[in-house]
């Protein structure tokens, strides 16, 4: 295995299979498959990218000295410019696209919705990192101080994982709403019977505010 990863074009191969991500971003964008709201598709597959690579490049300190592979290191700081690349996909989605450059908007949305601010702040950590990986900015810095500055990085997988939870908080939230929703709205809608006439009109149930809250002025 060590002879494989030693090869030259096993680094080319790697970065192409980097890349897949976001050539199946745009194999779908040509072809219209990024559901109803392309934006929001884009936005979260960029992030879940960005926090996996993220994962990857950490992955690579302990996997070298669990399968005594020393040649892992040569992938790391690629796995890591990748992240960023992603990060910098994720942030602009949401900056352009998303917000057209708004800056006011964007300034309420991180007030209102925490996991953006913390995000911004783990997109934020990354740029020192992106930033100082080369071999010069390590002799500018010096190995020790380097590796103290890198260190940055469990605080962005950290920034990286917060959001990920409280969006799914959020969309699980959303998802007993609608639900409730729904159930309300079978329970209160008219029974008829074959003939098409109406036989009973159900009452909201107690159990489902979100019915009264429809139907209530």
């Amino acid at each position: 295995m060590s002879s494989v990863l030693s090869k030259k074009w096993i680094k080319a191969a790697i970065f192409l299979l980097c890349l897949a991500p976001v050539g199946r971003l745009s194999w779908l964008a040509l072809r219209g498959g990024l559901g109803a709201n392309p934006i929001e598709y884009v936005t979260h597959d960029t992030g879940d990218w960005t926090l996996i690579y993220i994962v990857l490049t950490l992955s690579i300190t302990p996997a070298r000295k669990l399968l005594a592979q020393p040649q892992l290191i040569r992938f790391r700081r690629m796995l890591g410019l990748f992240a960023f690349f992603y990060g910098c996909l994720h942030f602009s989605t949401y900056l352009i696209l998303d917000k057209f450059f708004d800056i006011s908007e964007i300034l309420q949305d991180v007030g209102r919705r925490r996991f953006i601010a913390i995000g911004l702040t783990g997109f934020a950590l990354m740029i020192p990192l992106a930033l100082t990986s080369t071999a010069g900015w390590i002799r500018r810095l010096g190995g020790r101080r380097w590796q103290m500055l890198h260190r940055l990085v469990y605080a962005t997988a950290v920034c990286g994982v917060i959001p990920l939870l409280l969006v799914g908080q959020i969309r699980h939230s959303q998802a007993g709403e609608l639900r409730n929703c729904r159930a309300s709205a079978a329970w209160i809608s008219p029974r008829r019977n074959a003939e098409g006439t109406i036989v009973e009109i159900g009452r909201p149930a107690r159990s489902f505010p979100v019915a009264r809250n429809l139907i209530e002025p």
